[in-house]
């Protein structure tokens, strides 16, 4: 099968993969496998290829984020045992008061995903969101959506982070990076709002685990409970240490790859896992300092038992994702593109989300789309410097619509946000929407004035 009914396949696709995980509790690992296998069937994959398209999916996920989300899951428990999560999110609400701890991770999100892949920005980030939540009661829902839509955001703006980088030399203008950067951090502003206002509204209509459980009468311990039980929390400086450090190292590593400066240690030490197994070293610094280290074989089990779930689950979302690579739509939707060229600015943006849609990666869609784009730019009327620039952030801005199970960020989100899988449509996929449609506002508000 191929063209418009395996398109129409793959939705029909979704759809029972999400009600068979809402409807009829299938576990997610399972529900997305057997949709994986079943849509490689209607696409016509040759069977001897299926085995191992399934085995490449889910290895590569493993790969490319497994090790970081174990280390950064470590960090977190670190954080949380020792205090040092308490410590950070007294000074968060010092610097922005109480009533906008929720604006205050999200902003805090869109700086650290400049440098550092979104993924492994909520990873690191989580721990003081979960501390916000607890030290001033806010919607933990509207927390996490903050701070997924800030990561998320500059992810798919904003150099040095790859996708951006890889389009704007597809583009033909990688000499001109700070244009790029310039425009990324301005029209970063729409969505920005947008995500925000969406975070607030939807954090009230939907509950995270931890708030059903609170809310049905279990034991959930206060924020001044918590801080009894630490007494003397560890200083500032080392409390944010170890999350500081890993996004020092990873930002000052982008610069040089950035400015094609090879050094090797930088290299190395700028790779997401050793930037967070430098956290990890770090936070366990903070628990001998606590006089605990006798329970940090317990902690790295505890962590172990907790991020199982969530690595098998992103790992089965990357197979859907390979499946779908390998059947024939994406090129599909490569060889049609000439349809939706008469919509001028809009072309980028739409091709971009449907490949982001249709395959999962938001890099995957920025670099695809910049290289189909690159030799249609003089017809489209965007070959100028600053209307390449712009392409990009069109690109960027349907990158990010939307994200859903075939996105390993999406369980990320879902999972370490404790929330249902059908809560993660409500908030994630449909927060990426939200601020992929504000993004798009923001580029034609900026076309008007530069074409």
């Amino acid at each position: 099968m191929t063209g418009i009914p395996l398109i129409i396949m793959f939705v029909v696709a979704v759809v029972a993969m999400i009600v068979a995980i809402s409807k009829f509790k299938i576990h997610p690992f399972l529900s997305i496998m057997a949709v994986s296998l079943f849509f490689a069937f209607v696409a016509g994959v040759p069977l001897k290829e299926i085995p191992g398209t399934i085995g490449s999916g889910f290895s590569g996920t493993f790969t490319s984020i497994g090790i970081v989300i174990i280390l950064g899951a470590l960090t977190g428990i670190l954080l949380e045992k020792t205090g040092a999560a308490l410590k950070m999110a007294d000074v968060v609400v010092k610097l922005v008061g109480k009533k906008n701890p929720d604006l205050a991770i999200l902003i805090m999100g869109w700086i650290v995903s400049i440098p550092v892949f979104c993924d492994s920005g909520f990873v690191i980030l989580n721990p003081i969101r979960k501390a916000l939540v607890k030290r001033t009661q806010v919607s933990s829902v509207a927390m996490t959506v903050a701070l997924s839509m800030g990561l998320y955001i500059s992810h798919c703006f904003i150099p040095p982070t790859p996708g951006p980088i890889a389009a704007a030399n597809l583009l033909g203008i990688g000499n001109e990076m700070l244009l790029v950067i310039g425009l990324g951090m301005l029209l970063s502003i729409p969505p920005l709002i947008a995500g925000y206002i969406f975070a607030r509204y939807i954090g009230k209509r939907v509950k995270s685990k931890d708030e059903l459980a609170e809310a049905s009468g279990e034991t959930v311990k206060t924020y001044e409970e918590l801080l009894k039980e630490y007494g003397q929390l560890p200083g500032a400086v080392m409390s944010f240490a170890p999350i500081v450090v890993p996004i020092l190292l990873m930002g000052i590593a982008s610069a040089f790859s950035m400015a094609k400066m090879d050094v090797p240690l930088i290299a190395f030490l700028g790779t997401p896992i050793i930037a967070l197994a430098v956290a990890v070293i770090l936070g366990v610094i903070l628990l001998a300092q606590a006089g605990k280290m006798s329970e940090f074989y317990n902690m790295t089990n505890e962590t172990l038992m907790v991020v199982g779930p969530i690595l098998f689950v992103t790992a089965a979302g990357g197979v859907l994702g390979k499946v779908i690579s390998v059947s024939g739509m994406v090129q599909f939707i490569t060889e049609h593109s000439n349809v939706l060229e008469t919509v001028g600015i809009f072309f980028p943006f739409l091709l971009a989300a449907i490949l982001k849609t249709a395959q999962g990666s938001s890099t995957v869609a920025l670099t695809t789309t910049a290289g189909m784009l690159a030799p249609v730019l003089p017809a489209l009327g965007l070959d100028t410097p600053v209307l390449s620039a712009l392409c990009v952030i069109a690109i960027g801005a349907g990158a990010m619509t939307v994200s859903h199970a075939n996105d390993s960020y999406f369980w990320v989100v879902t999972n370490f946000g404790e929330m249902k899988v059908e809560d993660g449509y409500r908030t994630q996929t449909m927060g990426t929407l939200v601020i992929g449609l504000a993004s798009m506002v923001g580029v034609l508000i900026a076309y008007m004035f530069l074409a």
